[in-house]
């Protein structure tokens, strides 16, 4: 332990002092490989050092064995709120942004993150923090500086929106309301919003691409925020700033302007269709369809005087459907805040699978996928020498039963035991 504490004191300690531990694995899927049993991943101080059948165990190394346990690559979530705690209704919304001060939301922000880690999500791009201004940007460096427990967290701020285009909405004039994003008018507003986010820590740069959803000759539509000229700016300075740009489009209207600005992924997209898809491809764009919250704000939604959410559901399954099938890089993302944090993360596994993946590629969408769409590959999202170790581990087989990744029993992330949940004799 007093050696652990030196190395984390000192970063610049030789790696080859660094502690060894062996983890054992019944069976092992890399995010590159096929599966492999029997198998031991070699980790010294926060990185693999060798990883697969047949390792020997060095000596004075520690072991973990996991007896028949699958170990996998740490999960992958490409799109989180950890700064909210669900909002089926503007109601939920509202409450939230009117009620709750930005430092109570960030005290629950880091429940959310330690919720996530012990679920097996050992990195996350975080897409936003609805009116909390920058606190994810505090959350991550806490976790960075091992103040609190979390995954490595990619964090996109504020998020851009013109006026009167974003929550809350419908108050009274008199009232001077929180807004849910960064409002920008104009391509000048927009370079100064992103280099203003870029300057106080965003990662990435998100902003809301449409709202406003609606069937027209049987296509989802929906009102475009942004004019060309605007969205061109935003995506235009991030690049030039060294930041990626990801996009909310929903309607088909809403993609195809994001997809004229030059945006790295599309969040949502229900309403792809076979010319987008094919765009989408040709670009190279990710897309990250964010399934199991659609399905579970649909009723409530509804109930609310809003039944196109509903219909989405179908849309966004036969759109997925036709995207894989074209060769679109999917990414696995969650929205988790936007319903509570207390569903399990991993449930959109199901739904992947539900909708046409083998389990297999819906683990790589939240492993090698995901880990490309950040461009940290070199760093995560495949269990390799060299990689962090960020390794999970379940108690039966995700390739009979994806939902398994739903009871995540073990969790290293950058070599240290976060969760271990031993099997009973």
């Amino acid at each position: 332990m007093v050696a652990g504490l030196l190395l984390a004191a000192y970063p610049g300690a030789r790696a080859q002092d660094a502690p060894v531990v062996a983890v054992k694995c019944g069976r092992l899927l890399d995010g590159r490989h096929p599966p492999v049993a029997d198998a031991v991943v070699v980790v010294r101080g926060e990185r693999i050092e060798q990883v697969g059948h047949g390792v020997p165990v060095p000596a004075g190394a520690s072991v973990i064995d996991l007896g028949r346990s699958t170990c996998l690559p740490g999960l992958i979530d490409n799109h989180t709120h950890i700064l909210l705690q669900g909002d089926i209704t503007s109601a939920d919304y509202d409450d939230q942004l009117l009620k709750e001060s930005i430092p109570y939301r960030a005290i629950r922000a880091t429940v959310a993150a330690r919720t996530a880690l012990e679920h097996g999500f050992t990195a996350m791009r975080d897409l936003e923090t609805e009116g909390a201004m920058y606190a994810d940007v505090d959350v991550k460096t806490a976790i960075n500086r091992g103040i609190i427990p979390g995954p490595r967290m990619f964090v996109a701020t504020r998020a851009m929106a013109p006026t009167g285009m974003y929550p809350i909405l419908g108050y009274s004039w008199e009232l001077r309301v929180p807004e849910g994003v960064q409002i920008v008018d104009g391509a000048d507003g927009a370079r100064k919003a992103v280099r203003e986010q870029v300057k106080y820590g965003a990662d990435w740069i998100k902003y809301y691409s449409d709202r406003r959803y609606f069937l027209e000759d049987g296509a989802l539509h929906s009102w475009v925020n942004f004019t060309d000229e605007e969205a061109r700016a935003i995506v235009d300075e991030a690049h030039r700033l060294g930041r990626k740009v990801a996009a909310h489009a929903i309607g088909r209207d809403g993609i195809a302007a994001a997809l004229r600005a030059g945006v790295d992924t599309i969040e949502h997209g229900d309403g792809l269709d076979d010319a987008l898809i094919d765009e989408i491809v040709r670009r190279g764009v990710y897309w990250v369809p964010t399934i199991y919250v659609g399905v579970y704000v649909a009723e409530g939604r509804a109930q609310a005087g809003a039944p196109i959410w509903k219909t989405m559901v179908d849309l966004e399954r036969q759109a997925f459907g036709k995207a894989l099938r074209k060769g679109v890089k999917i990414a696995y993302g969650t929205d988790a805040g936007g319903y509570a944090w207390t569903e399990p993360q991993a449930r959109e596994f199901t739904y992947m699978v539900r909708y046409g993946m083998t389990p297999l590629q819906a683990i790589e969408s939240a492993t090698r996928v995901g880990a490309e769409l950040l461009g940290r590959e070199r760093d995560f999202g495949t269990l390799e020498a060299g990689r962090f170790a960020d390794l999970i581990a379940v108690s039966g087989d995700p390739l009979q039963d994806v939902s398994e990744l739903e009871r995540v029993r073990f969790v290293m992330k950058g070599g240290r035991t976060v969760k271990w949940e031993k099997e009973t004799p």
